[in-house]
């Protein structure tokens, strides 16, 4: 598996999220650099849980199609005439 990284925008804006969640609701005062800080100690085990939940909601999808394609080939099927 590929390291699960941020762009720098989108880390600035979690950062930024952290930091008020933990002002407002917690009352926990905490700078730029402790909210990167979490977000880098968080993401191996949040992230990869969150990566795995998305493939498997991608491999359902993808079975269920996989199942409507071979229903439209079953559909395609001409009848067999015996002439025996």
């Amino acid at each position: 598996m590929t390291e699960l990284t941020l762009d720098k925008d989108a880390r600035t804006r979690l950062a930024s999220e952290i930091k008020h969640y933990l002002e407002t609701d917690l009352d926990i005062d905490i700078g730029n650099m402790d909210a990167e800080l979490l977000i880098d100690f968080l993401t191996p085990s949040l992230g990869a849980r969150f990566y795995n939940l998305g493939l498997k909601d991608a491999q359902a999808l993808l079975a269920r199609k996989v199942d409507d394609i071979n229903d439209e080939f079953y559909a395609l099927e001409k009848p067999v005439q015996d002439r025996g």
